[in-house]
């Protein structure tokens, strides 16, 4: 009787979970070859591993280019620390540490790359030449007269502040009025400045990760007390990079320009770039501070001139430069040509559905320029990969290229309002940037990353996904802090709790005693926005309180 009681319950057990068996097939059970599940290293390291590549696969998978950068964000409710970049903000002998963390290799030499030499620009140097000149004395006698009223009138002017504004806007000015005469001249002759795109003071933000440096402090603590990550105490870690800047005016197209260099040749190991391997703070006041990831090249998502073509970058921080050291800024220089060239393109892959986990598949070019007007420098750089962190530090073959020239003058001076030494070399320099022609890519795909049909939120067709994911990316990439402060622990704490243990008699109570990280918070934990009841009439008292939400 108990046997049969016994059976009763076996088979309502069965029955509720529906542990039915199911007849073999023989087809199924045999097969020509062994069939083997994969051997996987459970090593802490390589699990580590294997979920990282995961999450690097579920970015790639996202559709759209602003979903990618919400998924990118994702992990940090608060956001990542950065080390901060600044265009206009230059520590002394930083160049090492941009090359480090772009992975560029720089070419100095007083030419551009060969290719600019089949390039013919003299007759438009020529036609060009006199309205230049006159724009250059009309505005530098405008900079005079302002310099003779604020030395006059303001006794403050000794201020390096003023005279940094005053060298910036000419700066400025004349990049837009040379701009200008340059585009009408030539626009006839060569139809993609017709079709050109001008943005003056333009956004430019940009943001990766860079590894190869040695761990902080904090990291090292962490390690040592995680059995097994001892061993990795001292293993470099990776650091993410903010870059903020900002061109005098930029020029965007619709195609990019050609490569100057082959995927190949990008692999040469005869191209250096110099490993920093110190804490990025020790070059100078390198801030770092919490900030969500935004990559923004000075537009929106779906621009159709979405390909930096030519940007002008003014040179007044080197005033506030407290160093008579001629080298200094040279370097300080080529750190802005380099940092803003990469800043730029590493924004512009990120529309294109790449991103710091996902590597570009094309290269991408730019040409830089930097000058107060009368100093010119003249960078084309070549991005050929955005991966340098982790693992990709060390096996990743790829470097960035940029070739550079040494400060040439265009002018030597004024005198009676005529231009001394006028150099017509650096004028058909530049020139020669305008001339280059993007072209279009055959055969490759642009957008590898991206869906087929939804590249941008704009193209859903569900209103409501389009308005919360518009919303939800415009206020990550501005920056805004939260309406709660983030989670912070106290310089008391830090010296006699964490670094030297004296209070271990007090009642534990912040997070950080009992192994919590409120850092870790993540962007979707949170509630979504309340509905008042008013505007859910038809649904049930306690059915749609709070909004739908779309986070990829």
């Amino acid at each position: 009787m108990s046997a049969l009681r016994l059976n009763k319950s076996v088979l309502k057990r069965c029955k509720k979970f529906k542990c039915f068996s199911t007849a073999v097939q023989h087809d199924d059970e045999y097969t020509a070859t062994p069939q083997y599940p994969p051997i996987l290293d459970m090593s802490p390291d390589k699990i580590q591993e294997r979920k990282k590549e995961a999450l690097y696969e579920e970015i790639k998978a996202v559709k759209t280019v602003e979903e990618k950068q919400i998924k990118l964000n994702m992990p940090k409710y608060y956001g990542f620390k950065s080390y901060m970049l600044y265009e206009d903000y230059i520590p002394y002998n930083s160049l090492s540490l941009i090359q480090h963390v772009t992975r560029t290799h720089l070419i100095k030499n007083d030419n551009l790359p060969p290719f600019y030499n089949d390039l013919d620009v003299s007759t438009v140097a020529n036609d060009v030449k006199t309205d230049i000149e006159e724009v250059i004395l009309v505005e530098t006698a405008r900079k005079r007269s302002v310099l003779i009223f604020l030395t006059k009138k303001l006794i403050f002017f000794s201020r390096e502040g003023d005279k940094v504004a005053v060298e910036n806007s000419l700066s400025f000015d004349l990049s837009k009025q040379i701009n200008r005469i340059i585009m009408s001249r030539m626009c006839r002759a060569l139809p993609h400045l017709m079709e050109a795109h001008v943005d003056l003071n333009p956004r430019v933000e940009s943001f990766w990760f860079a590894g190869g440096m040695n761990p902080p402090e904090n990291i090292k603590r962490y390690r040592r007390g995680t059995e097994w990550q001892k061993i990795k105490e001292n293993e470099p870690t990776n650091r993410g990079m903010n870059y903020i800047g900002s061109s005098n005016l930029s020029l965007r197209s619709d195609l990019p320009l050609r490569q100057l260099i082959s995927p190949s040749d990008a692999e040469n190991p005869d191209l250096g770039v110099p490993h920093f391997e110190f804490d990025p703070r020790t070059v100078g006041t390198v801030a770092n501070e919490h900030r969500h990831i935004a990559n923004i090249p000075g537009f929106w998502p779906g621009d159709s001139r979405e390909f930096g073509f030519l940007s002008y970058h003014k040179r007044g921080h080197l005033i506030t430069r407290h160093y008579n050291d001629v080298e200094d800024h040279k370097e300080a220089i080529d750190r802005q040509g380099i940092l803003a060239s990469f800043g730029w393109l590493n924004a512009q892959a990120n529309y294109q559905g790449f991103t710091t986990f996902n590597d570009i598949t094309y290269p991408f070019v730019t040409q830089t320029v930097v000058t107060n007007g009368q100093i010119w420098s003249f960078y084309v750089y070549q991005l050929n990969t955005i991966v340098n962190h982790s693992k990709f530090f060390t096996e990743n073959p790829k470097r960035n290229v940029c070739w550079g020239t040494p400060e040439v003058k265009l002018f030597e001076g004024v005198e009676n309002d005529k231009l001394i030494g006028f150099n017509d070399d650096v004028l058909k320099m530049l020139l020669k940037f305008y001339a280059n022609a993007p072209e279009e890519k055959l055969g490759v795909n642009m957008k590898p990353f991206l869906g087929k049909e939804e590249k941008f939120i704009a193209d859903y067709e569900d209103a409501d996904k389009r308005e919360w994911l518009e919303r939800e990316y415009k206020f990550l990439v501005s920056n805004r802090p939260r309406d709660q402060l983030g989670y912070e622990i106290y310089a008391w704490e830090k010296i006699y709790k964490i670094d030297h243990q004296t209070r271990f008699m007090d009642k534990k109570r912040r997070p950080f005693e009992f192994k919590m990280k409120p850092s870790n918070r993540r962007l979707d934990e949170r509630l979504p926005r309340y509905i008042p009841r008013a505007l859910r009439p038809h649904l049930p008292r306690h059915k749609g309180r709070y909004a739908k939400e779309y986070f990829p």
